[in-house]
């Protein structure tokens, strides 16, 4: 497996998108995962998607003056995980959840990008979340369907507060929508004290990965306290020949207390890490040059 970094432009809010991006090559990264948020992101996704072709040859021509690929956009297209989610059982708001996903798809397959990451929906009160969960399949079945068609992988974020907060609830997710991938973020399980092992079983569906130090109790922290063990992370990835990139996603928010970590330095550290980690795993492979 080749070892591919990108970091996420919105881990820097504080700096200009160019800004972002010339801060991700100085430090060595080769490629920027894209944030359109309704909140937090550089790039507004009114803006953006209200001219997804014009945006994106602007978003390319920015991203080739810093020899940078653009390895995944993310798009969130509400300041609430409920909000515009996929599977809103009001048949409106589910009409407007498709249009934003046909306008990012448009976004993402104009600027270059092969992935594109979205929201996996939450859990409606109102009815048994088993009928959530079987709505949340088939809207982003047929969204994995088109992007597929559209040269794009399409991949949802099992993440806090959504459908799927479990390992075990993102595979059931998964056999309901079979084209459907994975943005794997360990953090998000790790948080919840739920073992590296079992977080080890979504490789295989797999298709973008989100990095950063998290232990239980904590969404983000600083590698001293990190509880993922990465090496038997990157092994796994090695085994199933994990072909995607590999995001360091720390990120300066206040929620979870994300906004108490130096964001620069630990994706730094972590950039480090990983690189004589995987470097490690390649010279004990059997033929491996000594």
């Amino acid at each position: 497996m080749e070892l591919k970094l990108a970091v996420a432009d919105y881990s820097f809010p504080l700096l200009e998108w160019e800004q972002s991006l010339r801060l991700a090559r100085e430090i060595g990264m080769d490629g920027v995962d894209i944030g359109l948020f309704s909140t937090g992101s550089h790039l507004r996704p009114d803006e953006v998607l209200e001219n997804p072709e014009a945006s994106a040859a602007s978003a390319s021509t920015a991203l080739r003056a810093h020899g940078l690929q653009p390895t995944d956009v993310f798009g969130i297209p509400g300041s609430g995980f409920d909000q515009n989610a996929v599977n809103d059982p009001d048949i409106s708001t589910r009409e407007k959840s498709a249009e934003y996903f046909h306008r990012i798809l448009e976004f993402t397959v104009r600027c270059g990008a092969s992935h594109l990451t979205l929201l996996p929906g939450v859990h409606f009160p109102q009815e048994q979340k088993n009928d959530s969960l079987k709505r949340a399949a088939a809207e982003l079945e047929w969204r994995a369907q088109a992007a597929e068609r559209a040269g794009v992988k399409c991949g949802i974020e099992p993440h806090l507060g959504s459908i799927v907060p479990t390992p075990e609830e993102a595979l059931q997710l998964l056999e309901l929508a079979p084209t459907l991938t994975l943005t794997l973020d360990p953090s998000h399980f790790i948080r919840q004290g739920i073992s590296n092992e079992l977080v080890l079983t979504l490789v295989s569906r797999t298709s973008h990965v989100h990095v950063r130090g998290a232990q239980e109790g904590r969404l983000q922290a600083p590698l001293r306290d990190n509880s993922i063990k990465f090496e038997r992370f990157l092994e796994s990835l090695n085994r199933h020949e994990y072909p995607g990139w590999m995001t360091v996603e720390y990120t300066w928010i206040e929620w979870e207390r994300c906004n108490e970590v130096d964001i620069l330095s630990e994706t730094i550290l972590l950039r480090n890490l990983l690189r004589a980690t995987q470097e490690k795993i390649a010279s004990s492979r059997p033929g491996a040059e000594r």
